[in-house]
């Protein structure tokens, strides 16, 4: 094997090469890190508490109250179906062009995005509104590699530790947004009657406000937000060569606005078969189960709300649910901050994650018990208090992202592949959440249909979890243990 082999697919860290005492983290730079990540949560969880009543709106389930989680669940996943043809690209065009153009371009698509959906009239609007967010979205892998390359084995456990603050504030706002400034003219007369725009599209509202926040974002990153990889040319030289069919080959000068050395000897980008180790393919294999459950669930949690008691749900409306996720949003942010780094340390990465999809079990058994405390006592003190119990089992299963993204690292064959890994593992978990929202909703409105198994719902979600427990075995307990045999 000749040198430059030995450099390509050397590990990302060597033991001998771990520092021996914690890193300070880059907080001039990492804030902005932080601040991007607001973006789509906040986006995505605006529209959460008002889509099954727009379903409604737009006629397009012609009065079936069944059909309405179908429709919620093809439209969530159409987002994520133009996203898992994409998002290997972005993250892999961000080892090249660097990942700042890739942030750039997400950021703008995610805001015209949720503009046109709240001008959307129609179903398909609504559709091709979450398409284009989709493919044009790279921003969360490529900022998950930002914060790879950032950080060293010591302090990335205490970064990942403050993660979940901006996912806090996008998944706390973000409904309370939707929620209650969805449908303003009807909500808030004094101050929005008198308003055709907002009565001609009643929930344009909320979705300008996260445009407004994602257009701010945009402009932090382009002035403030520094380079963290050498770029190996230009995105119009990258454009250009591709028109005249050559190659990456001929590369430009490096940035000089890096937070690399860039002294050192840069490795370079692998082929994508030279990428699916057995490594890279067990974390994607856990992204995929993992992101199959959690996002099934989230599908069906707001419909299950809204549903109506006799059908199966707690017959609750937009404001009360975004509320609702908007406490659990809370609720995930606080406890990783608080927690997450201290458990890491206690137990390893590995243990978290299993307990974590673990916890879907009784996630699961919660909904039927909740709709049986509904019909027998109403809406009272038992039905909250069991949403509040399922509520914060959700707090386990949001770790599990955190500790798969450490995985990730020990993973990539190198650094100038860090970002082509993270895409691996996104690509594979976008395509989760493709089946998980359409056919969770799907099943959902047909269990609720008269003749059909109430609990059939709760049968496919509890065989998600199951899968996702079995996979989750075939991690090691710390990341490290993979380095160990590099």
């Amino acid at each position: 094997m000749t040198a430059q082999q030995d450099d390509e697919e050397a590990p990302l860290l060597q033991r001998s090469e771990q520092p021996t005492t914690r890193t300070p983290l880059p907080w001039n730079q990492f804030w902005i890190i932080l601040f991007l990540q607001i973006s789509e949560p906040l986006s995505f969880q605006t529209l959460a508490p008002f889509i099954p009543q727009l379903i409604r709106d737009i006629g397009v389930t012609h009065g079936d109250e069944s059909q309405v989680a179908h429709y919620v669940g093809i439209l969530e996943s159409s987002y994520y179906a133009a996203h898992v043809l994409t998002v290997f690209h972005w993250s892999r065009l961000s080892d090249h062009i660097g990942r700042k153009p890739v942030i750039l371009i997400a950021l703008s698509a995610i805001s015209l995005s949720m503009l046109s959906f709240g001008l959307s009239k129609t179903f398909l609007g609504l559709m091709v509104s979450l398409v284009v967010g989709g493919a044009f979205d790279g921003s969360n892998s490529v900022i998950k590699s930002m914060v790879i390359d950032i950080t060293d084995v010591t302090n990335m456990p205490k970064a990942y530790g403050y993660i979940p603050i901006p996912w806090m504030i996008g998944t706390t706002a973000g409904p309370l947004i939707g929620g209650s400034l969805s449908r303003p003219a009807d909500r808030f007369p004094d101050i929005f009657g008198q308003s055709e725009l907002l009565k001609t599209y009643p929930y344009l509202l909320p979705c300008s406000i996260s445009t407004i926040f994602i257009s701010i974002a945009w402009v932090v990153t382009y002035f403030r937000l520094k380079e963290t990889v050498s770029p190996r040319t230009s995105l119009w030289e990258l454009i250009k060569r591709r028109f005249f069919r050559q190659s990456y080959a001929n590369s430009c000068q490096p940035s000089s606005n890096v937070l690399v050395n860039l002294e050192e000897v840069q490795p370079k980008p692998l082929p994508l078969r030279a990428l699916l180790t057995p490594k890279v393919s067990t974390v994607a294999a856990n992204y995929v189960t993992t992101g199959l459950f959690h996002m099934a669930f989230t599908s069906v949690l707001p419909v299950f709300y809204a549903t109506p008691i006799e059908l199966g749900g707690l017959s609750l409306d937009p404001p009360r649910i975004g509320t609702i996720l908007a406490a659990q949003g809370a609720a995930h942010g606080i406890f990783q901050v608080v927690f997450y780094a201290r458990l890491h340390d206690r137990f390893g990465a590995g243990p978290i994650h299993t307990t974590g999809v673990s916890s879907g079990i009784p996630i699961v058994v919660l909904f039927p018990v909740i709709n049986a405390l509904a019909r027998a006592q109403g809406i009272g003190l038992a039905v909250w208090l069991c949403v509040a119990i399922q509520l914060a089992l959700t707090i386990s299963l949001i770790m599990c992202y955190p500790s798969l993204a450490l995985f990730v690292r020990v993973a990539a064959p190198n650094r100038a592949t860090l970002g082509a890994t993270s895409g691996i593992t996104q690509m594979f978990l976008a395509g989760a959440r493709i089946i998980g929202p359409a056919s969770a909703a799907s099943v959902f409105s047909y269990s609720i249909q008269e003749g059909h198994d109430a609990w059939l719902v709760y049968y496919f979600l509890m065989a998600m979890a199951f899968f996702a427990i079995g996979v989750s075995l075939l991690l090691p307990r710390d990341p490290s243990v993979w380095e160990d045999h590099q």
